[in-house]
């Protein structure tokens, strides 16, 4: 067994915790040595010095990944640092982020994405990279992709608008196939959203704000899941947000389409009645939609048809947030409570397996991004989104179910404080958690 790129050397034991293997959930010990899974048992020996994790009442699994990450470095760093975003992580028990490309500059050039890559190789979490699909995200000429593919960029997206011209889509599409990469879509069609920052409806109506129709995602979703018929390239669609999208990647999955789409923690939790407030902490593109919409993407994530959830973690300063409703830019944070609410949705609240909640946090996300060992590794990152089981690194999570806490905004790693949730009563946190054997939290405290 090989130790992992920058591998902890010192051994670790977790103790008493529920493990995630192949066989399911095991009540276990485990040691971790140089980065690697080295034993696996009832009752462990505790090698001489090693630190001890307590994980009695807790689930242990792989640690999470995230596919959508604004890390804002470079350009936004006043907002968020990737040492600040990727504390954040790690005390949301991620192991490994995607950082979104929609910074200034646009992470369009080897230059830009190597600069992120290398600022990222000592953070608490690793990070990996997606490349921008087009120059500065324009949605014109095509970004250099064959450069960031080398840099082992696996995911090609302009979110934050979404390619426009079907014609770009559809070239970008061809490429993406030909590298062996994946075309990631910010589903939002601009004519027909036509400037609105909220949902489309009776919100929309009673507030007295411009509204989006859930069309305008459907739109572009329905359109690339053609062209990704068409051109036989790997499509993942970013933050879904309607019922609609889910009923089309339903039945395009159900045809072979060789798509995967993700959800965000906050369209499983939060309706557009979250707005009656007009607090620009709820804003967010795509925006909050009415509870039947909330439902059919719980309904999606559990029977497998939504693959990952993904946080869209969007820190912004708090001139920016405190603007007026229409004026503030749209995001929230997600790192450090993406973790508590999909439990508490999704297995709490639908009867999902503990297996599925580590599916969709962990190891659907890392085969996604291809951090689960089968794609490109030049900066050495680890394998991500296994199942414990010696011999595989230790990038694991302990994860309390049981726990109640109260989210202060104030307390949290990220440099913004832009929660929809602060002061709520979340369901569950983050004990430890430890990258390639390192135990980079631990009794729910940054090591880093």
């Amino acid at each position: 067994m090989n130790a992992p790129f920058g591998a902890f050397e010192h051994p670790v034991v977790v103790a008493g915790g529920q493990v995630l293997t192949e066989r399911g959930l095991e009540r276990l010990d485990l040691v971790v040595h140089q980065g690697i899974v080295v034993e696996l048992g009832a009752s462990v020996d505790h090698p001489a010095g090693a630190t001890v994790l307590d994980a009695s009442g807790a689930l242990v699994g792989p640690s999470f990944v995230d596919l959508h990450t604004h890390l804002r470095e470079p350009g936004r760093e006043q907002a968020e640092t990737i040492e600040t975003g990727t504390r954040a992580a790690a005390l949301g028990g991620y192991g490994a982020v995607v950082a979104m490309p929609n910074t200034e500059p646009t992470m369009d050039t080897a230059a830009v994405v190597h600069m992120v890559l290398e600022r990222g190789r000592n953070a608490p979490c690793e990070v990996a990279a997606a490349g921008a699909i087009t120059v500065g995200r324009l949605g014109a000429q095509l970004a250099p992709m064959a450069e960031l593919a080398a840099l082992g960029v696996e995911l090609f997206t302009d979110d934050g608008t979404g390619v426009q011209d079907g014609g770009v889509a559809r070239r970008a599409m061809d490429y993406c196939r030909g590298l062996g990469v994946t075309y990631a879509e910010h589903c939002e069609d601009l004519a027909i959203a036509h400037g609105g920052c909220v949902h489309e409806g009776a919100w929309s109506a009673l507030l007295g704000l411009p509204g989006q129709p859930a069309a305008a995602e459907e739109a572009m979703v329905a359109r690339d899941l053609l062209l990704a018929a068409t051109t036989g390239a790997r499509l993942h669609l970013l933050h879904l947000s309607t019922a609609g999208s889910v009923e089309l990647v339903r039945q395009a999955k159900a045809r072979g389409v060789a798509v995967t789409a993700e959800v965000a923690p906050h369209h499983l939790s939060l309706t557009d009645a979250s707005l009656k407030g007009y607090d620009p902490c709820f804003k967010v593109n795509p925006p909050l939609r009415p509870a039947e919409h909330l439902e059919a993407l719980l309904d999606g994530l559990n029977d497998g048809t939504i693959d990952a959830v993904a946080t869209d973690h969007a820190p912004h300063t708090p001139e920016l947030k405190d603007l007026p409703f229409d004026q503030a830019p749209p995001g929230m944070l997600g790192l450090e409570t993406a973790a508590s609410i999909t439990y508490e949705q999704l297995v709490a609240g639908r009867g999902a397996t503990i297996e599925r909640f580590f599916e969709v946090m962990a190891t659907q996300p890392a085969k996604i991004a291809r951090l689960d060992g089968t794609g490109a590794r030049p900066f050495g990152h680890s394998v991500h989104g296994q199942r414990v089981a010696v011999g595989t690194t230790a990038n694991l999570v302990v994860f309390d179910p049981e726990v109640r806490w109260t989210l202060e905004v104030d307390q949290l790693a990220s440099k913004a404080t832009n929660s929809p949730f602060s002061g709520a009563r979340l369901v569950g946190k983050v004990r430890h958690c430890l990258l390639r054997g390192e135990p980079v939290v631990t009794d729910a405290r940054s090591t880093r």
